[in-house]
């Protein structure tokens, strides 16, 4: 560790034990609050194509994707590639890289990427606030091939999606809700559903396509709810049994109460509420807050979906800030599901905040 501040940022090194035997490979980033990030462990790693390696593992774990879906191929520390995010939306890669490390190996990345998928093209989403803390400038563009249409089609399920890969949140589409979006179809048969913070509208279409007799799709941002609408018709949905509202969700949610408006199925998935520990505690508010709301428009028997992505609100604290929600909403609730990110979604066993996803279905009943 003594010559580490004689390395480049993104550099490759062998790490040594205190008797200094070789304990694996790491990228290391001096500037950074987290100096060291391993790729490989090990006495007897080889350095050279390192990157290529290990995404052509990831990619052979995943098999084969069904022509037209989407999926996440590369997911950063859960395939042991730190600070790289690979998503296929039917062809089409969007790729962040996060960290010194990934953006120093970019063209083996990129490669690496053309010679396992075959994509139409690879487009880059480093446009996150993560590449600051590293010293990095956010970056978007074609780094390999065509470039992603306005909106790419994929298929999810029985749904139909429209997906923004250039300039859509996070890579296009949240597709750690993957099988969520698709498994919460089936608590909405006949029923009245709302669902909050509904960017793209994908619980929406599943919860339609799911037999909804009514489809109510709240977001802040206008263009989100669009986008909701545009995939709404896409599967087929055109009156107005489906309905968008630009509107802040906490707002609609107290506005539906004093309206006394009650729904069969509610889903509440918002954005991350804590990035880190100092905003944990304005998060646990937050979320006690919103599902508080949540269960007073529930009808008995009806269905709440609710997450939390915020990595620093583990499963546990997630659950009793849910269960305090439920007792200040005079609610007696039922866990139905406990469910997390799809599986394409690898987290590490010696990681815990790499589980970073919760969603729990519960019923009330009583």
């Amino acid at each position: 560790m003594a010559d580490l501040p004689d390395t480049e940022p993104g550099e490759l090194v062998r790490v040594v034990d205190a008797r200094g035997r070789q304990a694996g490979v790491a990228y290391a980033n001096p500037r950074s609050k987290i100096v060291l990030r391993y790729v490989a462990r090990g006495h007897d790693v080889e350095t050279e194509g390192l990157w290529a390696r290990g995404i052509a593992a990831a990619v052979a774990r995943r098999g084969d994707v069904p022509p037209g879906e989407a999926r996440r191929m590369v997911n950063a520390e859960g395939d042991g590639l730190p600070g790289l995010i690979v998503d296929n939306y039917a062809g089409w890669l969007s790729v962040q890289l996060t960290t010194a490390g990934s953006d120093r190996a970019r063209g083996e990345i990129v490669a690496a990427l053309a010679e396992a998928l075959h994509p139409h093209g690879i487009y880059e989403r480093s446009d996150v606030p993560e590449r600051a803390l590293e010293g990095l400038e956010q970056r978007t563009g074609v780094l390999w091939g065509d470039e992603p249409p306005d909106l790419v089609e994929i298929a999810e399920g029985a749904a139909r999606l429209l997906v923004d890969v250039r300039h859509g949140q996070k890579t296009g589409l949240f597709l750690d809700q993957r099988e969520n979006r698709i498994t919460t179809a089936r608590y909405a048969r006949g029923g009245r559903v709302l669902n909050t913070f509904c960017y793209s509208g994908g619980f929406s279409v599943h919860a339609a396509l799911g037999g909804a007799r009514e489809v109510t799709s709240v977001d802040v941002s206008g263009e989100a709810c669009v986008l909701a609408r545009r995939n709404l018709e896409l599967n087929g949905f055109y009156d107005d049994g489906a309905r968008t509202h630009a509107e802040n969700a906490f707002d609609f949610l107290r506005r539906s109460a004093d309206a006394r408006e009650r729904y069969d199925l509610v889903v509440i998935d918002p954005p991350a509420f804590a990035r880190g520990r100092a905003s944990l505690a304005g998060a646990l508010r937050g979320y006690r807050e919103i599902n508080v709301r949540g269960f007073k428009l529930l009808e008995p028997g009806g269905v709440l979906v609710t997450c939390s992505c915020s990595r620093p609100v583990t499963r546990e604290i997630f659950r009793q800030v849910v269960q305090r929600a439920a007792a200040d909403a005079k609610r007696s609730v039922q866990i139905v599901e406990e469910r997390g990110h799809a599986g394409d979604h690898p987290s590490l066993l010696e990681a815990p905040e790499t589980d970073y996803l919760v969603c729990l279905i519960l019923r009330i009943i009583g």
